[in-house]
């Protein structure tokens, strides 16, 4: 299993592909490891990128960490990350979690930073995303059972048709509580309260790069309303809003997804 040791500490991560220029990297979502982005985005992004995907502190393969942390922190483990990697800069791509990890990392270390796809994310939460999120926290701090954790997850991120299909949310509740989770209990509640923390709408004008803001047009988890104040916000933003899709639009419409993600990355080349 590669490691890298970063702040102290040893971190998970694969490097997939070998192509000159900037690689990808890959932040993954809360409560996810980064082999979520194994079966559908690594095999097609690492044909035409080197694709850098890793696991946080205490996710996965990755040591843990002691006591609470925020976004910022993350940025700050991804910038070590790349300097132990010997990266000088990247495209980042960052999912919800990831998404704020994104944003911290091109504020905090914009030199690291090429090109910026923000997906399913927010600058801020609102009211409804803090009630949500303190929801999700208070049911990991009572140990709730994984499948119920899995079950509330997916009404919020699949999309409706999804959901219909019965016989295929159970296999998928199935898939992620097979293994068991890829954190702790009390981490994930620690991701939620990283969310929660989150806020960096007051400091969008300051990030500089080309920023892609890529969404599913009916996402609860993270409405529409909540990527167009991301794009207003950046001085050099596209927004991309995927029909019929809903959060999980990474899975459940991975090829318009996929493409849309390749073809902003091939305009900086």
């Amino acid at each position: 299993m590669p490691h890298a040791v970063v702040q102290g500490r040893k971190l998970y991560y694969e490097l997939h592909g070998q192509h000159p220029g900037p690689p990808l990297v890959l932040a993954m979502g809360i409560g996810g490891s980064c082999r979520g982005w194994l079966p559908l985005q690594v095999p097609e992004f690492s044909r035409e990128r080197t694709t850098l995907i890793f696991d946080y502190p205490g996710v996965g393969g990755s040591e843990a960490r002691p006591g609470p942390f925020s976004t910022r922190d993350l940025a700050d483990t991804t910038a070590a990350l790349l300097d132990a990697l010997g990266i000088e800069c990247a495209d980042v791509a960052g999912a919800f979690m990831g998404g704020m990890v994104a944003q911290e990392l091109a504020l905090r270390h914009p030199q690291r930073v090429e090109r910026l796809l923000l997906m399913g994310t927010y600058a801020r939460p609102d009211a409804k995303r803090r009630l949500l999120l303190e929801q999700w926290r208070e049911l990991a701090r009572i140990d709730a059972p994984l499948h119920v954790m899995v079950r509330d997850r997916l009404l919020w991120t699949a999309h409706d048709d999804t959901i219909a299909q019965t016989d295929l949310i159970e296999q998928m509740i199935e898939f992620f509580t097979r293994d068991g989770a890829p954190l702790s209990a009390e981490l994930f509640a620690e991701q939620c309260s990283a969310c929660l923390a989150h806020d960096t709408l007051e400091r969008l004008g300051e990030i500089r790069q080309a920023t892609l803001v890529l969404c599913g047009a009916q996402d609860l988890l993270t409405p529409p309303k909540l990527h167009r104040e991301l794009a207003a916000g950046i001085r050099d933003a596209r927004l991309v809003s995927v029909p019929n899709a809903a959060h999980l639009v990474m899975v459940e419409s991975a090829a318009v997804w996929n493409r849309a993600v390749l073809q902003f990355l091939a305009e900086g080349r």
